[in-house]
């Protein structure tokens, strides 16, 4: 591989896979980075690098892709009801477990008051939970699947079908 190129895999590992980005860090023209982007990541060399290098990540964090699409199965089949008690209150942080506390992006408590002075007291908790986008999350697992077909994405219903069934 050329020097350009070795700088174009350390740069497109570094800015989260944006080969146009990567193309003009490395180097290459403005107006054509997105061609060369495109066309350097089709260079057999350069994606063997891309891939051995990302594999050498993966190693070093202990990553495995099974772990990978087991945590975004997690988030995409996360069901909001393990967040309440049977009452319908919202149970403490605490109480929460781990993969249900893994979906959540993120979690503001706020006491309410009323009254103002000496007259003022607490009468209450907001408590409010944002979710991680499990649109995403199952667009991945999709994607990973090749559950998508043609330029539209559209959706091949009997695969996914099949697969919710067996879960």
């Amino acid at each position: 591989m050329t020097p350009k190129q070795d700088r174009f895999v350390a740069e497109y590992l570094a800015n989260g896979l944006n080969a146009t980005q990567a193309a003009v860090a490395a180097g290459y023209s403005e107006k054509t980075a997105q061609q060369q982007g495109s066309r350097l990541l089709l260079n057999a060399d350069v994606a063997a690098a891309v891939a051995g290098k990302t594999n050498q990540m993966m190693d070093k964090l202990e990553i495995t892709a099974d772990m990978v699409l087991q945590e975004i199965g997690k988030l995409a089949f996360f069901g909001p009801g393990k967040l309440f008690n049977s009452d319908g209150s919202m149970k403490q942080i605490s109480e929460i477990d781990d993969r249900s506390r893994a979906s959540l992006a993120g979690f503001d408590v706020c006491e309410l008051f009323e009254g103002t002075g000496d007259q003022k007291h607490a009468y209450g908790l907001l408590k409010k939970v944002k979710l991680v986008d499990k649109t995403r999350n199952l667009e991945m697992l999709g994607r990973y699947f090749k559950m998508f077909s043609g330029d539209k994405d559209d959706v091949e219903i009997e695969r996914i079908t099949t697969i919710v069934m067996d879960l």
